[in-house]
């Protein structure tokens, strides 16, 4: 990804999460208490689990943090578990004299069985838990640090919920992100919201679970992010990525994505207008269907990314499975699960297009202390407007 990169580690049950993030500069300030806040939006939303209200989620920063600013040198990021303490056995590092019995009961959906084919083990915890969505709380962790990069550059990231099963919000001008942060399935629409709980309600009645959409937005985000040289360097391609990997997503739209294959392209592309006089850029989009990126590279518009989220595969009432041990038919394995984990999943959006977003920054703009990176942002931007004979002065 560039000169900022991470790695996380950690099982669902196991005793912490770790997260490790490299290359950040020096000179950024960052707290406990501020990734705080992004991990208490994780935990919470309507149709969670009851493991939420045991989790109080907190990033211990060990180490890249000096009296409260970043030094330079890696960060990492150590999450506590609390179910642990009821799972030291079953999770023991060591070898317990204790027989822990096996699962054996793949859930169809989930990486269960693909997994323990895979990786040649017979038992699938080893694979329920690293797959596991627990594995977000780190990477939420990660994402808060980015955060904090960017606000440094004016880039803010929003996320909402969309829709929920068959419940969807129309097209909104303006977003309420107050009220969005309130709402209980962080939807805009006070009215679908209603709609929204009462079919995770349902749902959680009849042991099964429910999907949907969220919508990621980062605002502020300069032109010339990305390159359209290779492949890989290409911000949409970085992005969709990110996205895709958060567990359960099964697609990625930028802008207006999959409705526009359907239209002429006359009315696809964004006209480009020259802007009034005081306005921050000589020129402006009259709409914004690309979502913020043309060619790979970030085009001065807000960043725009929806991600369909499927139903997750551990349901209340089992699917139909195959016992390993025995290749019978029986129930597939059952674990205490979520109903909906849309609004949670806006938030772990957030920090993955917060992730790629500072990478990119860092790869354009470089520097190893943040005031070497603010001024390298600074002769750019002031170079980009002169460059055009609209700009003011």
């Amino acid at each position: 990804m560039g000169q900022f990169r991470f790695l996380t580690a950690g099982e669902s049950h196991g005793k912490w999460l770790v997260a490790v993030i490299e290359g950040m500069v020096a000179g950024l300030s960052i707290s406990e208490d501020y990734i705080a806040q992004d991990l208490k939006r994780r935990q919470a939303g309507y149709g969670r689990s009851a493991r939420m209200k045991i989790e109080q989620d907190k990033a211990e920063i060990i180490s890249g943090v000096r009296h409260g600013l970043t030094i330079g040198s890696p960060i990492s990021l150590l999450i506590l578990n609390r179910v642990w303490e009821g799972w030291q056995e079953i999770m023991s590092v060591v070898s317990v004299d204790k027989e822990i019995e096996p699962l054996t009961a793949p859930r169809p959906g989930h990486a269960d069985l693909a997994g323990v084919l895979k990786y040649g083990i017979e038992d699938i915890r080893p694979i329920l838990e690293r797959a596991s969505a627990r594995e977000t709380a780190a990477r939420v962790a990660i994402g808060a640090v980015a955060r904090k990069f960017l606000e440094e550059f004016g880039i803010t990231i929003h996320s909402h919920t969309i829709s929920v099963g068959k419940h969807r919000v129309k097209q909104l001008k303006t977003i309420d992100w107050q009220r969005v942060e309130k709402s209980p399935v962080r939807c805009a629409d006070a009215k679908v919201e209603k709609t929204m709980t009462a079919a995770i309600d349902e749902a959680r009645n009849e042991g099964d679970t429910l999907g949907g959409v969220f919508e990621v937005i980062a605002d502020g985000v300069p032109v010339g992010l990305g390159s359209h040289v290779q492949w890989d360097l290409r911000l949409d391609g970085q992005i969709a990525q990110a996205i895709m990997s958060i567990q359960a997503v099964k697609g990625v739209e930028i802008g207006d994505g999959f409705s526009v294959a359907s239209i002429k392209g006359s009315k696809v592309q964004d006209i480009i207008e020259t802007s009034p006089k005081g306005a921050p850029m000589p020129w402006h989009r009259a709409t914004n269907s690309a979502g913020g990126t043309e060619g790979g590279i970030s085009n001065g518009q807000p960043i725009v990314i929806r991600a369909a989220v499927k139903p997750i595969a551990t349901l209340g009432k089992p699917l139909q499975s195959v016992d390993l041990r025995t290749g019978k038919k029986t129930e597939a394995h059952y674990e205490r699960s979520d109903v909906c984990v849309v609004p949670a999943a806006g938030v772990i959006g957030e920090a993955m297009l917060a992730i790629v977003l500072t990478s990119a920054m860092l790869t354009k703009f470089g520097g190893d202390h943040l005031k070497e990176t603010l001024t390298n942002y600074k002769n750019y931007i002031s170079s980009v407007c002169s460059r055009n004979r609209y700009a003011t002065s």
